[in-house]
């Protein structure tokens, strides 16, 4: 017999989750009797394994086979903790671990809890919302694009319909300067299909004036991209975004500027910057190894030279100013912002932005770039206080699009996706998992058709030819349907990548920026977005309700979100045959309705539970 504790199980810890200071919580360990067990303690170590606290347990009773030894406790300070428990047995002394949902002795893991702000709130308009993802240059186009001022060389797309380039010129570099037109006001006159869809927040890839189409070599943090419109275009965008009570969310890259910049100025176009002007007031915002040419840059890419983030100039002018970078577009309609690469930010900058956004707009946001579970991240050496210190509202969830991806390929038979899910709903604070962003599909990875319809790969020149078969696109669409119906009924976001409701295919960057395909576009696929826009938007418990796993294995997948007020299912059948539903109600929406509680296979059904 195996000693019983599952963190995730409220029998074994309540409250589940995270834990705000002098919150009681506590805990049941299931020890069997014939361990003869004389005492046992919860053991706490900060991230770097260092003793923090301990708690003695006593026996409460003896069921079964089991004694069963409780204690209460509470954390005094916000913080990462990890724990494990030592328990005295007629044998002696040893240590208890975690092994999966499992307990193993003198081996394993600790179990995670953390202790965060009782005062952390995010904004109440982003929970449960639903989020479209633009590339600027590739959505739509209104008028012409002025171009006056843009910085060059660059040339236009005539046919909307091509590849995006990928090909070296002739010194070797890919320049991504091909540019489709996409604008401000192309944006601004498909807000009401944004609405159909039931989005309420748009995230914008980088405006700012730059070099490139993607615009994360910023040349100006302050001035949007001629190309896209000006900066009064801009407002209209917002003003006209707000009228349909769409919040605007801004992509904020602050770990770098592009080198050919009014900071840098590599090229000597803009005068006064840090290499163009030894004087320059940029100067020590960046990592010179030999000036002016050799500098710390971003992954080795000359283009992208680092900003030292602790550098006090840059500092105010990112933040504290008047009219800050922050503070500019904000003025100008923002509602928040997504940055780039978060953990390359100081935590102190990060606790300073969200100060900063809040000062402006108490129901402003902070969402951050994160690939891993954000509760634990470890960067350069930092254990990073995302959630303990409340400096991010939201991060990018990549572990549930990984699991989800997993899951509906075939890759795992549900039993991972559903540990995944619990997870983090465990290690991410109920606030954050409210509107973390859920991702299936972004700039930076393949388009999520093409991921789910084939294992395919291959070198940049095999991208550029290979479209989906017929068959791989029936699959693709057909997984998809279930996909998106797990990213949308999970907590948080659900965040849609421009055209990928659409039937847009692409692998890799820059195959999966391709200009969006008005005329063109999966109608049957669109609908569908449409119905699980509705549904997110139209269901509390799907917006604020929070998640259990009831079933997750064998192809199949159960979970529940629930409110005080309402329950709602959660089914996915991915099996070769029919899965007779553990758990019956009225059914809100399903890819193919279930028959006498029958879900068939390749299928989902979300259905409001009885109430009780």
């Amino acid at each position: 017999m195996r000693i019983l504790y599952n963190s995730k199980e409220e029998r074994f810890k309540s409250p589940f989750g995270t834990l705000t200071p002098e919150q009681p919580c506590t805990l049941h360990l299931h020890i069997p009797v014939d361990c003869r067990t004389s005492a046992a303690e919860v053991i706490f170590d900060d991230c770097n394994g260092k003793l923090v606290t301990s708690f003695s347990m006593k026996l409460e009773q003896t069921k079964g086979d089991y004694d069963i030894f409780t204690c209460q406790f509470s954390l005094s300070q916000c913080g990462l903790y990890f724990y494990y428990f030592r328990i005295n047995a007629h044998t002696g002394p040893f240590r208890l671990f975690r092994q999966g949902n499992d307990t193993n002795m003198e081996a394993g893991e600790k179990w995670q809890l953390s202790c965060i702000p009782a005062d952390f709130k995010t904004p109440d308009w982003s929970k449960g919302a639903v989020m479209y993802q633009i590339f600027p240059d590739r959505f739509y186009q209104v008028g012409t694009c002025d171009t006056t001022g843009k910085l060059g060389p660059f040339w236009m797309h005539e046919d909307l319909s091509d590849m995006p380039n990928f090909r070296p010129d002739a010194h070797g570099e890919v320049l991504n300067n091909d540019f489709f037109g996409g604008n401000f006001r192309g944006i601004q006159e498909k807000l009401p299909y944004l609405k159909s869809l039931g989005v309420g927040v748009l995230y914008l890839n980088p405006i700012v004036k730059a070099f490139s189409n993607h615009r994360y070599d910023a040349a100006d943090f302050k001035c949007t991209d001629p190309m896209l419109g000006t900066q009064e275009d801009f407002r209209n965008l917002c003003d006209a975004a707000h009228q349909l009570g769409i919040r605007v969310i801004f992509d904020g890259v602050f770990n770098h500027t592009g080198s050919n910049s009014i900071y840098f100025d590599a090229k000597g176009v803009f005068g006064g910057g840090a290499v163009s002007d030894p004087d320059s007031k940029y100067r020590s915002w960046f990592q010179f190894k030999h000036y002016p040419d050799e500098y710390l840059s971003w992954w080795g890419i000359q283009t992208l030279p680092c900003v030292d983030k602790s550098n006090p100039d840059y500092i105010r002018y990112l933040v504290d100013d008047e009219d800050s970078v922050i503070a500019h577009w904000m003025k100008l309609g923002v509602d928040g912002f997504r940055l780039d690469v978060v953990d390359e930010l100081p935590n102190e900058l990060v606790v300073r932005l969200k100060q900063r956004v809040r000062e402006l707009n108490p129901e402003g946001m902070l969402i951050g770039e994160v690939w891993e579970d954000a509760s634990n991240k470890i960067a350069y050496d930092v254990s990073r206080r995302y959630f303990v210190d409340a400096e991010l509202d939201s991060v990018m969830n990549y572990p549930w699009q990984k699991a989800i991806i997993q899951y509906i390929t075939g890759k795992d038979d549900g039993s991972a996706f559903g540990e995944c899910v619990m997870t983090i709903a465990e290690n991410y604070p109920p606030q954050v998992l409210a509107c973390v962003m859920n991702i299936l599909g972004t700039h930076d990875t393949a388009r999520i058709l093409n991921t789910l319809a084939t294992d395919f790969r291959g070198n940049k020149e095999q991208q550029s030819r290979r479209e989906l078969t017929d068959a791989e696109r029936e699959r693709g669409l057909r997984r998809l349907l279930l996909a998106s119906v797990l990213q949308y009924t999970l907590p948080g976001m659900p965040c849609v990548y421009y055209g990928d409701e659409a039937g847009m295919e692409g692998f890799a960057d820059p195959f999966n920026r391709r200009y969006f395909p008005w005329g063109k576009e999966n109608t049957t696929l669109q609908a569908h977005y449409r119905a699980l826009g509705q549904l997110k938007n139209q269901t509390p418990a799907l917006q604020l309700g929070d998640v259990r796993v009831q079933e997750a294995g064998g192809g199949r997948v159960c979970f529940v979100r629930r409110t005080v007020q309402q329950a709602v299912a959660v089914c996915v059948n991915h099996a070769p045959t029919g899965w007779q539903l553990p758990v019956s109600g009225e059914v809100l929406f399903a890819t193919e309705a279930p028959s006498n509680g029958v879900l068939p296979a390749n299928s989902a059904a979300v259905l409001e539970l009885p109430k009780q």
